[in-house]
């Protein structure tokens, strides 16, 4: 058999097994929107962990960041900074999230965000910008699978048909099993992943320079200024670099299918999986090392840089048929694993943040056929951003970054600001917003900084100036999530004294 058939065969056993898995953990589970969306709130470690991870193992790690070490250079590095350092604030704010996700009965950012100001513009408002962004997410993810299976079968498999091949599996279990399947198919994927990005990295390195020493030796031989960031040589200022980093950080966590894991989570487990989180970050390093590896290897613009790995793997390494097959199974489940939590959640934010602010009272069953019914209409979405779209993976996923990291000033201070109101979080959404896509796609960024930060800067400034300028909140509204701890307690102890 020839190489690609290997890798055909095998990305295809692949599939069938991700299938199963998510048809298996769905499996006998009930029809209720409590299992559907947080999988009754009892996810343990392992599975919190790995679906935590797909957020890091997507298609923009398995491509997209060797595409920029081999593109870009340094600014590369971004990617290890932000997995590492983006999950701590979950320590602190994970448990609270899950005290008041369990009190009020929520598992949305836009449910949340209604309960706490109590205004229906807010939860839409929520809804649509994360729909905007969740289908940039997912193009992402669809982009790698299509590019997996076009190269690594010599072009026999279409864009358009790969994307549609891996996509429909993920529609099908998301669609059936909700969180649970979704979750279970990612501890599959997670311990693919992992492995076979080391195998590989490491693999790619000693083929092409013999060691990393060698290989960093002759880049920066070669190309002075590739391997630093602002200097002469470099591809991105210090201040470009410092603020995607920033939007990274800040956004991480207020991405829904993540904060959505806080109601889904104990706090016990929340925590445990913040301390293993950044271990994720070392998984990363194989694949920024195998770009740096095809710099020379490979020349410049004889290739798409999100492709350089299955490129380096099909037409630059004496690698066998097998092999073949096993990269596009990784670099399948690091898209699948992001895909699967990003649909379920895109579900949740638009059923919960825009149909149920249209119709409040509808039923449960009618709620969970809508979730569905909303897990196709989006893929149908991003699949067409796929195939007629032509930004790359990094591209598609800052941009995304940029409109979700417009949530964080309304979350914190959901949270943490009693005086913070709901015409100034509306006010800042649509203003942060706009800056934001205003600088994405109509000028160039002010000053270098990245779109994300300057939509979050003025968000922040509107914000703040319009909540101190209207009508102070409910006080029990506030005290429900400001005070969450203590309100509970005090619940608690009321209920003991009756008893």
């Amino acid at each position: 058999m020839q190489h690609w058939q290997y890798a055909l065969i095998i990305m295809l056993a692949y599939l069938a097994i991700a299938l199963f898995i998510g048809l298996w953990a769905g499996k006998g589970r009930g029809g209720s929107v409590n299992e559907f969306a947080v999988a009754g709130r009892s996810l343990g470690i392992l599975v919190t962990a790995c679906l935590m991870g797909g957020a890091v193992f997507s298609a923009f790690s398995f491509l997209g960041a060797p595409g920029w070490a081999f593109d870009r250079g340094a600014p590369a590095y971004y990617i290890i900074v932000y997995t590492a350092f983006g999950i701590l604030p979950w320590y602190i704010i994970g448990p609270k999230i899950r005290k008041i996700g369990h009190r009020y009965d929520l598992y949305t950012v836009s449910g949340f965000l209604f309960e706490r100001f109590r205004n229906k513009t807010i939860p839409i408002l929520i809804a649509i910008i994360a729909l905007f962004a969740f289908v940039q997410y997912l193009a992402t993810q669809m982009k790698g699978m299509a590019y997996i299976f076009n190269i690594m079968t010599d072009g026999r498999v279409p864009i358009w048909l790969g994307a549609l091949a891996a996509y429909g599996i993920v529609v099908i279990y998301v669609a059936t099993g909700g969180l649970r399947a979704a979750a279970w198919s990612d501890v599959f994927q997670a311990i693919l992943m992992v492995v076979i990005s080391w195998v590989v990295g490491i693999a790619v390195v000693m083929q092409l320079h013999g060691s990393t020493t060698a290989m960093f030796s002759s880049i920066a031989r070669e190309r002075p200024g590739f391997l630093e960031i602002g200097a002469e040589g470099s591809t991105m200022s210090a201040t470009a670099y410092t603020t995607t980093i920033l939007v990274s950080l800040i956004g991480i966590l207020m991405w829904p299918h993540l904060f959505s894991k806080s109601y889904s989570s104990r706090p016990i487990t929340i925590k445990r999986t913040v301390l293993i989180y950044p271990v994720f970050a070392l998984f990363l390093i194989p694949l920024l090392l195998a770009g740096f590896a095809a710099i020379g290897a490979v020349q410049s613009g004889e290739v798409v840089p999100d492709e350089i790995l299955p490129h380096l793997i099909t037409n630059v390494l004496q690698m066998p048929g097998w092999l073949y097959g096993l990269v596009g199974a990784g670099a399948l489940a690091a898209a699948m694993s992001s895909a699967d939590a990003i649909t379920h959640s895109a579900s949740m934010e638009f059923t919960n943040g825009v149909v149920h602010q249209i119709k409040p009272n509808m039923p449960e069953q009618r709620t969970l056929v809508t979730m569905r019914t909303a897990v196709v209409v989006i893929g149908g979405a991003a699949y067409l951003i796929t195939v007629f779209g032509g930004q790359g993976l990094i591209a598609l996923l800052l941009g995304a970054y940029g409109s979700i990291v417009q949530f964080a000033p309304a979350v914190y201070s959901a949270l943490y600001w009693r005086r913070a109101t709901a015409p100034g979080v509306i006010a800042g959404l649509l203003i942060g917003a706009f800056v934001n896509y205003y600088y994405q796609f109509v000028a160039e960024p002010l000053l270098e900084i990245n779109p994300g930060i300057l939509g979050l800067i003025a968000n922040v400034i509107v914000m703040v100036g319009i909540s101190f300028a209207t009508k102070p909140p409910a006080i029990d509204a506030v005290e429900g999530f400001v005070d969450v701890d203590k309100v509970t307690a005090e619940e608690g102890t009321a209920a003991a004294n009756v008893k």
